[in-house]
């Protein structure tokens, strides 16, 4: 096969080589469907690209660091950002180019196009990857086109794509992309249609937008709907929106732009075109013999131009499928920019006033039916407050990834993870407690009076300085080391020995400064154009919220818990009940004279904590080499301390390895003790990658079976670089 292909060739070729999108062009045109003109580079391409520069490799190697089963959606999300990278800073090998070159210059010079996937099984009827791989409109010039047509091929590893072959057990290793090239229509009107509603019924459905059709494809547009009667005479069906922008062309891409009041006043199509697009769909179902999804534009002559069309599929009913969730978790910059406020102004001071609430109350006056009624209804709060944490909040993380993709395809940095230095974390919750434990810490550590009647177990409260800083940090944080975070009177031996291990060594410095960052956001504004400057930094400012709120998120959501624990933790004392296993359900029932209902495989909320380790057969097996995700750079050596309830904190010294399940924030205060993190969990958004790239401490996560293959007391070295831990 030809590296270039024309539609009718790439119909005759069919999907295998040339995508489905690039076949289903081809039949289109092969039929008398008006098409942007346009060519397809067939697999072949890809092909060369990945063999002759080595990239094959280096995805297998990415890949390969766990069974993608076992990879949680955020470690993907971090393997797709470093192929991606690697895609935008390989060039075209030389005779590749040389190939390529004048074929894309002598068909559309310096016209603008669209740069579209044509994946084989994509668009096919067994599945549908609408979506999931890259486009871009707008795009001029040979060295543009081709630059995007390696971040089309690099959108064949993305997370979403790579979620989505997992899901329908396809082999990601064998997958390859085919690229569309066409010219830009600048239609008036854009949308899709549907022959049949896929959601059911026996109505097609046509939505409509003003401008280009990425601003309804990709979510930033909302569209008028049509409901249309497959049979003659038609019967329309309209549900109008309210229309406030749409999508343009401008400079280097695409931009929404407020809507004219004319076009705003009126819906985007009259009977007459919603009939012709409907006409359009019917034709071309009877054709290819099965319902059809189309996408079109209304071009400056008043016809309907497709500009891609597929069979309808959907995504089924399985109660197990989390497609759908995944691609949630992909939100466009208008969305986030909503979302934001939404969590800004209701969110975050909710899950404060409910904490607040709850532990105003004076739990030990209750009687035992009250109590048990009070958890209850603590369970109910803190259920609620998981379920946005999970519909809101880990959505908003997508902000720091649409800035860091952004980020990338203009600044090309070495390191993938560069943009996370100009994001700062001045605001975090549990860093700023952290730099008050280093306060206190600093006292100790120019007093040595002070310092040792702490050695000694002796008094302190002569020492004001250092007993004022105190009273006010329990105050506010309750003593540390006790699991529930409750408040404290005075200074357990638990906080004692933890401010000792501080004063022990010089204070540790957040790794990036204010300084830092302000010199890194004025090198990036520097990158991009004068008429991007404004979008990139909202996009940054967007990002930096996103980034501050995926670590005090936690720290919002531990708030309420701690409260729904204390009240849990009130009933067991009164039960006499020293089992940790017993569910809010369980400890209600027994307060109220009820016999205690038995454990559900997936109980409701429990005070146990952190992970159960593995059963250990009668072999005992260590693992020299372990591999992770690379999530904070740097190397150190030292003891690993194993972590699998808080009780084990009380051992942590300067210089430990923390090794555990996951990082919780009732565990981010050891951090500036630690020489390394090592975690089960993984991904470079997740607590502990975050909090260990603030102190400049090397990270490695999505270790499977950390707890479980890590003696505690083993030396560990941590390569943060590679995402490799060895056990010496």
């Amino acid at each position: 096969m030809n590296l270039i292909a024309s539609y009718q060739e790439a119909h005759a070729a069919g999907s295998a080589e040339c995508g489905g999108k690039a076949a289903a062009l081809g039949f289109l045109q092969f039929n008398g469907f008006t098409v942007p003109e346009g060519l397809c580079l067939t697999c072949r391409a890809y092909r060369d690209y990945i063999g002759g520069t080595g990239l094959g490799e280096r995805i297998m190697m990415e890949l390969n660091r766990k069974p993608m089963d076992k990879m949680r959606w955020e470690e993907v999300w971090d393997a797709a950002l470093r192929i991606r990278n690697m895609f935008l800073r390989t060039p075209l090998p030389q005779e590749l180019a040389r190939s390529l070159t004048p074929l894309i210059e002598e068909h559309f010079g310096n016209r603008p196009v669209a740069v579209r996937s044509s994946a084989p099984g994509e668009d096919s009827g067994s599945g549908s990857f609408a979506g999931l791989h890259a486009s871009f409109v707008n795009i001029s010039g040979t060295e543009a086109i081709l630059e995007h047509v390696r971040l089309v091929w690099a959108s064949l590893w993305s997370d979403a794509a790579l979620m989505y072959r997992k899901e329908l057990k396809l082999d990601v290793f064998s997958a390859s992309m085919a690229v569309i090239i066409q010219e830009l229509v600048h239609g008036s009107v854009s949308g899709v249609a549907f022959s049949i509603d896929p959601a059911g019924g026996d109505n097609a459905v046509i939505e409509a937008v003003y401008g280009l059709n990425q601003g309804l494809v990709d979510g930033t547009v909302q569209p008028d709907r049509w409901k249309v009667s497959r049979k003659r005479p038609l019967r329309l069906e309209h549900y109008p929106v309210p229309r406030g922008s749409m999508l343009v062309p401008v400079p280097g891409g695409v931009r929404c732009v407020p809507l004219p009041p004319e076009a705003a006043a009126r819906p985007p199509l009259d009977d007459a075109q919603v009939g012709a697009v409907f006409d359009q769909c019917l034709s071309l179902e009877k054709l290819a013999g099965t319902p059809q999804d189309m996408e079109w534009t209304i071009n400056d002559a008043g016809a309907v131009v497709l500009l891609q069309a597929r069979p309808i599929t959907t995504t089924g009913s399985d109660p197990d499928d989390k497609r759908v969730w995944y691609r949630s978790l992909s939100r466009t910059f208008e969305n986030l920019k909503k979302l934001r406020e939404r969590i800004e102004k209701e969110i975050v001071p909710g899950m404060l006033q409910d904490a607040s609430q709850m532990a105003r109350l004076a739990l030990r006056e209750l009687n035992d039916q009250v109590l048990a009624a009070e958890i209850e209804h603590r369970n109910e709060v803190y259920q609620k407050w998981i379920k946005v944490y999970w519909d809101d909040l880990i959505p908003f993380a997508h902000g720091v990834r649409l800035f860091g993709q952004y980020y990338n395809d203009i600044v090309h940095p070495e390191n993938p993870y560069e943009f996370v230095d100009l994001l700062g974390s001045r605001d975090f919750q549990s860093l700023n407690r952290n730099q008050k434990l280093e306060e206190l810490a600093s006292i100790i550590r120019q007093d040595e009076k002070l310092m040792n009647s702490l050695q000694q177990g002796g008094e302190y409260e002569l020492f004001q300085a250092f007993s004022g800083k105190l009273a006010q940090f329990i105050e506010e944080y309750g003593d540390l080391t006790s699991p529930l975070l409750r408040r404290a009177s005075g200074l357990s031996a638990g906080m004692r020995k933890l401010l000792l291990e501080m004063a022990s060594r010089p204070e540790r410095k957040r790794h990036v400064t204010e300084e830092d960052v302000s010199r890194l956001t004025a090198r990036f504004a520097m990158q991009v154009t004068p008429e991007q400057l404004p979008q990139a930094m909202e996009m940054l400012e967007l990002a930096r919220v996103s980034y501050r709120l995926r670590d005090d998120d936690n720290v919002y959501l531990h708030g309420v818990e701690a409260q729904l624990n204390a009240a849990m933790l009130e009933g067991q004392r009164r039960l006499r009940d020293p089992a940790r296993e017993l569910t809010a359900e369980q400890i209600c029932a027994l307060l109220c004279g009820r016999e205690k209902p038995e454990a559900e495989s997936a109980p409701e909320h429990s005070m146990a904590v952190f992970t159960e380790q593995k059963p250990q057969s009668g072999i005992s097996v260590t693992a020299r080499q372990l591999t992770g995700q690379p999530s904070s750079p740097g190397l150190a050596t030292g003891r690993a301390r194993v972590i699998t309830c808080h009780e084990d904190l009380a051992g942590f010294c300067n210089g430990d390895i923390l090794v555990c399940d996951a990082i919780s924030p009732t565990m981010t205060f050891v951090v500036p003790l630690a020489g390394a993190i090592v975690e089960r969990r993984g991904g470079m958004l997740i607590h502990g990658a975050i909090i260990a790239r603030e102190y400049g401490i090397p990270c490695v996560t999505g270790v499977e079976d950390a707890v479980s293959e890590i003696k505690d007391g083993a030396n560990l070295t941590v390569d943060g670089f590679l995402g490799i831990v060895r056990v010496d």
